[in-house]
């Protein structure tokens, strides 16, 4: 009975922003677990090679999701080579800073586009395969990446992004109460310090940053697989419209610093 709570064998997942960072980390989780992960992102290049790297499993569909057309583009890629989509990963993401008197329309744009508008339009584009992987017994799964940043107050200027990334969690719990009457179940995860191109402060100055982390050390790669590993596995079928916290106490601990 709880033998392959966390399997995910015979499960297809697909995880936009894949090839690096945070979105790499649930790529590498979900193949050890079984799944066959298509993995995509921006630049081609980079996209194809992390997939061969990480072996026969890993397929590289390269997209720019920042607008509606990328979306659509990368659907009919992903339905060039498959019929029903198990998991999808909404990872891609963007941020901005800068000063309150000088933050850029273009830097608003930008990043609500591809954290909040693209997320749901992807959601859309894949609805089909989503739902024919569907059923009350065995869920598909959307899973949103948020943000601690979107919980609770930032000192960063990040207008844009912590709005984002509020909105995106808003917005799961607002997918969600539509998408399970398909057995589809929408969650998020909200993660806190990892080392990323995104999050340069943690990868280049985890010392520094754990002292403020209440776990006293950033994020792992397997802290983020395992809570995406669970929210796509057997062991997060019940759980629908929430967000995981996964920052080592950060936001419940520190709601105003930081």
């Amino acid at each position: 009975m709880f033998e392959n709570l966390f399997s995910l064998e015979s499960k297809t997942a697909l995880i936009t922003g894949g090839s690096r960072g945070i979105g790499l980390m649930i790529a590498k989780g979900y193949l050890a677990q079984g799944a066959k992960v298509y993995i995509s992102s921006r630049k081609a290049e980079v996209c194809d090679a992390v997939a061969e790297e990480l072996g026969e499993n890993c397929f590289s569909l390269p997209q720019d999701v920042s607008s509606v057309e990328g979306v659509k583009a990368l659907a009919a890629k992903y339905a060039e080579h498959e019929s029903k989509l198990d998991i999808l990963v909404n990872n891609a993401g963007a941020a901005w800073g800068a000063e309150f008197d000088e933050f850029p329309e273009s830097g608003w744009d930008k990043v609500m586009d591809l954290n909040v508008k693209s997320p749901f339009f992807l959601t859309q584009a894949l609805a089909g395969p989503l739902r024919a992987a569907a059923t009350k017994e065995v869920p598909a799964k959307v899973i949103n990446i948020a943000s601690i940043d979107g919980i609770y107050l930032t000192a960063g200027e990040t207008y844009s992004y912590v709005a984002s990334k509020s909105g995106l969690i808003h917005l799961t719990r607002r997918m969600a109460a539509k998408l399970i009457e398909d057995n589809i179940n929408v969650t998020a995860i909200a993660p806190g310090a990892f080392a990323s191109e995104m999050n340069r402060v943690a990868r280049d100055h985890a010392d520094e940053v754990s002292k403020w982390v209440p776990s006293k050390r950033i994020g792992t790669d397997e802290d983020m697989a395992g809570a995406a590993i669970f929210l796509a596995s057997r062991a997060g079928d019940y759980v629908v419209g929430s967000t995981v916290t996964v920052d080592g106490g950060v936001a419940f601990a520190k709601p105003t610093t930081h």
